[in-house]
Protein backbone atom coordinates (compact mmCIF):
# COMPACT_ATOMS: atom_id res chain seq x y z
CA UNK A 1 0.00 0.00 0.00
CA UNK A 2 2.49 2.61 1.13
CA UNK A 3 1.87 6.12 1.85
CA UNK A 4 -1.63 7.43 2.95
CA UNK A 5 -3.10 10.65 2.92
CA UNK A 6 -6.35 12.20 4.55
CA UNK A 7 -8.80 14.53 3.23
CA UNK A 8 -9.03 17.16 6.34
CA UNK A 9 -12.21 18.48 5.09
CA UNK A 10 -14.52 15.32 4.05
CA UNK A 11 -12.37 12.62 6.09
CA UNK A 12 -11.62 10.64 2.55
CA UNK A 13 -8.44 8.55 2.86
CA UNK A 14 -6.08 7.69 -0.44
CA UNK A 15 -3.25 5.94 -1.04
CA UNK A 16 -0.24 8.28 -2.73
CA UNK A 17 -0.59 5.79 -5.68
CA UNK A 18 -4.47 6.61 -6.01
CA UNK A 19 -3.63 10.31 -5.72
CA UNK A 20 -1.12 10.19 -8.43
CA UNK A 21 -3.95 8.24 -10.74
CA UNK A 22 -6.94 10.75 -9.86
CA UNK A 23 -4.27 13.53 -10.75
CA UNK A 24 -4.13 14.77 -7.43
CA UNK A 25 -0.62 14.21 -6.91
CA UNK A 26 2.58 13.64 -9.16
CA UNK A 27 5.66 11.66 -8.72
CA UNK A 28 7.68 14.84 -7.38
CA UNK A 29 4.76 17.03 -6.36
CA UNK A 30 2.71 15.50 -3.19
CA UNK A 31 -1.24 16.44 -2.59
CA UNK A 32 -2.59 19.75 -2.23
CA UNK A 33 -4.57 20.97 0.32
CA UNK A 34 -6.76 19.83 2.16
CA UNK A 35 -4.75 16.96 1.33
CA UNK A 36 -2.31 15.59 4.56
CA UNK A 37 -0.22 12.85 5.05
CA UNK A 38 -0.76 10.42 7.84
CA UNK A 39 2.16 9.73 9.94
CA UNK A 40 3.57 6.08 9.58
CA UNK A 41 6.00 4.13 7.77
CA UNK A 42 6.51 4.54 3.83
CA UNK A 43 5.58 0.79 3.36
CA UNK A 44 2.62 0.49 5.60
CA UNK A 45 -0.03 -2.33 4.47
CA UNK A 46 -3.75 -2.71 5.33
CA UNK A 47 -2.46 -6.07 6.04
CA UNK A 48 -0.80 -5.38 9.23
CA UNK A 49 -1.84 -1.51 9.85
CA UNK A 50 -5.41 -0.14 10.63
CA UNK A 51 -5.80 3.38 8.96
CA UNK A 52 -7.87 5.33 11.33
CA UNK A 53 -9.55 9.11 11.46
CA UNK A 54 -10.90 10.89 13.47
CA UNK A 55 -12.97 14.97 13.88
CA UNK A 56 -11.52 16.68 16.20
CA UNK A 57 -11.97 20.85 16.05
CA UNK A 58 -13.87 20.34 12.60
CA UNK A 59 -11.32 18.78 10.61
CA UNK A 60 -10.81 15.08 10.34
CA UNK A 61 -6.80 13.71 11.68
CA UNK A 62 -5.75 10.39 10.29
CA UNK A 63 -3.17 8.06 11.91
CA UNK A 64 -2.10 4.42 11.48
CA UNK A 65 -2.24 1.82 13.76
CA UNK A 66 -0.74 -1.84 13.90
CA UNK A 67 -4.09 -3.89 13.94
CA UNK A 68 -4.81 -5.67 17.43
CA UNK A 69 -2.41 -4.09 19.54
CA UNK A 70 -2.55 -2.02 22.73
CA UNK A 71 -2.51 1.54 20.42
CA UNK A 72 -5.27 0.27 18.39
CA UNK A 73 -7.98 -0.75 21.23
CA UNK A 74 -6.76 2.90 22.98
CA UNK A 75 -7.67 4.93 19.65
CA UNK A 76 -11.07 2.95 19.53
CA UNK A 77 -11.80 3.87 23.26
CA UNK A 78 -10.97 7.54 22.02
CA UNK A 79 -13.48 7.47 19.09
CA UNK A 80 -11.23 7.31 16.17
CA UNK A 81 -12.81 5.28 13.38
CA UNK A 82 -10.77 2.45 11.72
CA UNK A 83 -11.58 2.93 7.59
CA UNK A 84 -12.60 -0.39 5.84
CA UNK A 85 -9.68 -0.87 3.02
CA UNK A 86 -12.80 -1.10 0.75
CA UNK A 87 -13.01 2.73 1.39
CA UNK A 88 -9.79 3.75 0.44
CA UNK A 89 -9.23 5.90 -2.34
CA UNK A 90 -13.67 5.26 -2.93
CA UNK A 91 -14.81 8.40 -4.85
CA UNK A 92 -11.99 10.30 -5.71
CA UNK A 93 -12.24 12.72 -8.53
CA UNK A 94 -11.85 10.58 -11.82
CA UNK A 95 -10.96 12.46 -14.90
CA UNK A 96 -12.60 10.73 -17.52
CA UNK A 97 -10.92 8.24 -20.23
CA UNK A 98 -10.07 9.56 -23.39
Amino acid sequence: MGVFFIDTGTGQVATLGQLIEAGEASDVAPPERPWFRIQGTRDASTMWYAVMRKRTRGVFIGTLSIRHGPRHASLIADRWEEIPVSEIGAGLRQEPAV
